[in-house]
């Protein structure tokens, strides 16, 4: 299988939030295992979508779902490490796009991990992909669509 591999255009990041990496998160192996990894990857989404005052679900019953997630790994981390995640969007459509991650170790400017987390728009009451909602989209004037 060919080697996956992620890049991501500067100008598409715009938000960041440090996270620790926790002695629970290190593996048999001695570092922040992939498991401990995508919880974090979560965690720095949740707070990208806070930032941008967006619910990951309305009242109206229409949320974020993820449809994939894509992950290489530079560097290891290990417990006590700092990790800095840069975050941004790109690729929508008219149903939904990637959020991308820059996972960093400031103390060193080690280059740890690069994600891609794809995402849609989900109408939970009628189990059904919908529509980008406007108020989303013109949150990210600087995001590329795709047809």
């Amino acid at each position: 299988m060919a080697r996956l591999t992620l890049e991501f255009p500067e100008q598409q990041f715009c938000y960041s939030t440090h996270l620790t990496v926790r002695v629970t998160d290190i593996n048999a192996a001695n570092h922040l295992g992939n498991d401990s990894m995508i919880s974090m990857i979560s965690e720095a989404r949740a707070r990208f979508l806070f930032e941008f005052g967006i619910r990951e679900t309305e009242e109206s019953g229409t949320g974020i779902i993820v449809t994939d997630l894509a992950t290489t790994y530079r560097a290891e981390a290990h417990a006590r490490d700092q990790l800095l995640f840069e975050v941004g969007v790109m690729d929508f459509n008219k149903y939904g796009g990637d959020i991308i991650f820059r996972i960093s170790r400031p103390a060193d400017g080690t280059l740890v991990a690069m994600a891609k987390s794809g995402f849609v728009f989900f109408d939970y009451r009628q189990s059904k992909v919908v529509r980008m909602p406007e108020s989303f989209s013109a949150k990210f004037p600087q995001v590329n669509w795709l047809d």
